[in-house]
């Protein structure tokens, strides 16, 4: 290549001429900049648009949330003996000395503490995984029953979960055994995880953020059923009642606490009330329930009396003809909760 300068100085006199150059992909076909801290508002959008996407596409109007323990696989109720899991989710087992322990080992005194307090527990969570089955049936089945009005016939109460084993995978068993649509609501974990097999195929869902999760099993529930759980479980519960409690969910929700005996002896929900905690109303939002029967009743109960009855007589003052044109929400859904600005 010549040394020769340019007049001005600065520049080589000549340039090599630039090979071929490849077009620039566009940005949202690019993964480098999708999955950069760049890209992460579009990441969180698509979080919201492609669930509603999808929720419209089904016809999903509101759901009923089931949460509880992942923690437990459950059996059918003539084995009752469960494996505890390594962590929420996981398909791996826990190491054997978390284990409930085995009658030989009970009998031959051989069981640690540990292990003969998670035997006594497996068998109780094996009951609460066939009661949240029976319930997530029971709810189903009578959903089924109602009539939507044409055109949208869109589907009522479907039960949700987070799409995990345990009692959520219990409640989208009953709800797929009743005939229904069923959604899992999954969450991608660092660890080993699978969406339960009874979620409706075009009804299951994976997010990254938590966020977004709990926006859309707050944002489309008119009623929650609370199984015995853990830190997740316990999370996803307050937060919801911190919603209802603050009025930010202008909606009325009903909420059923299943399992009173574990309940009371994890919270002290009367200490909460004595020490000016929280309000003796706020009492108001709890509703125990301990047989399947007796949860569908309350959830009935409410549902009815906080939407299809409402629903039914604003029908009955304004006839399809005389009203307005029905917007995409109305004809498609899902049902939005407003939130209290």
């Amino acid at each position: 290549m010549s040394d020769e300068i340019h007049p001005d100085g600065n520049l080589p006199a000549s340039i090599p001429e630039p090979g071929h150059l490849d077009r620039a992909p566009l940005a949202y076909e690019n993964p480098t900049f999708l999955n950069s801290a760049d890209g992460r508002l579009i990441r969180i959008l698509a979080e919201y648009t492609e669930p509603l996407a999808r929720f419209r596409r089904e016809r999903i109007q509101d759901t009923v949330v089931f949460f509880g323990s992942a923690r437990f696989h459950g059996r059918e109720e003539a084995d009752r003996a469960l494996e505890l899991l390594d962590n929420t989710g996981s398909t791996q087992p826990a190491p054997p000395h978390e284990q409930p322990a085995t009658i030989p080992e009970i009998v031959d005194g051989t069981a640690s503490d540990l292990g003969r307090k998670r035997a006594v527990a497996a068998v109780e969570m094996a009951r609460y995984y066939e009661d949240a089955r029976r319930l997530a049936f029971m709810v189903t089945q009578w959903a089924e029953t109602l009539q939507t009005p044409v055109p949208s016939n869109r589907h009522r109460f479907v039960i949700t979960s987070g799409g995990g084993p345990g009692i959520m995978e219990a409640a989208n068993r009953g709800a797929h055994e009743a005939g229904g649509k069923t959604i899992g609501l999954n969450i991608r974990l660092p660890f080993e995880q699978h969406p339960n097999p009874y979620i409706t195929p075009a009804l299951n869902f994976e997010f990254h953020y938590f966020f977004m999760r709990k926006l859309w099993f707050a944002y489309l529930a008119k009623a929650l059923v609370v199984f015995p759980g853990g830190f997740g479980t316990i999370d996803e519960m307050f937060e919801v009642l911190t919603l209802a409690q603050t009025h930010k969910l202008a909606k009325k929700i009903t909420v059923v606490i299943y399992g009173s005996d574990y309940w009371k002896s994890v919270f002290n929900f009367q200490k909460l009330v004595d020490t000016g905690a929280i309000s003796p109303r706020d009492m108001d939002l709890l509703k125990f329930a301990d047989t399947p029967e007796e949860a569908f009743e309350l959830l009935r109960h409410g549902l009815t009396e906080d939407y299809l009855r409402p629903e039914a007589l604003l029908r009955e003052k304004q006839p399809a003809a005389a009203g307005p044109a029905m917007s995409v929400e109305d004809l498609m859904g899902p049902e939005f909760a407003k939130t209290s600005l």
